[in-house]
Order: structure tokens, then C-alpha cells, then sequence
């Protein structure tokens, strides 16, 4: 997994940042979907990389989503 990534994500967690995070997920989103198209090589490495990235952004994501019955100060996604 990504160290980098992962310190991103904290970052991003840390200022509360949800639309920088519903953002980077929508840009993986986008590069996992392109990987799985590609042909001529193997890009089993590259998918499984980004999942994993999908999934510390998604951790990340949650951790920001208000308590249930809240109003969020930012709700971008």
C-alpha cells in the first residue's frame, strides 16, 4: 500500500478537507476503470495498487461524514 497515500488522506482528514477527498476518489475511480480496460500487458499490479488506495480514501471519507441527523459544514459528496 501507499505510505504516500495514506499521508495524504490523514492530511486531508486532518483540515477536514471532504471535498479534496471525494475528489482523489473520483480521480482513482477514473484510473481503475481505465486500467481494467487495458490490453497488451497486465495490469493486475496497477489495480490492485489503486484499490488499495480506494480504499484508505474511502476510510477517510468516512471519518468525515457527519453524525446521522447533523447538518455537515461542507457537504460536497
Amino acid at each position: 500500500m501507499s505510505k504516500a497515500m495514506e499521508l495524504i488522506v490523514a492530511g486531508y482528514v486532518k483540515v477536514r478537507d471532504r471535498r479534496a477527498l471525494v475528489d482523489l476518489l473520483a480521480h482513482r475511480r477514473k484510473v481503475l476503470a481505465e486500467l481494467q480496460t487495458v490490453s497488451g500487458i497486465n495490469p493486475e499490479k496497477a489495480v490492485r495498487a489503486v484499490q488499495e488506495e480506494l480504499a484508505v480514501i474511502e476510510a477517510g471519507h468516512e471519518e468525515l461524514k457527519p453524525p446521522p441527523g447533523s447538518l455537515p459544514e461542507n457537504d460536497w459528496g
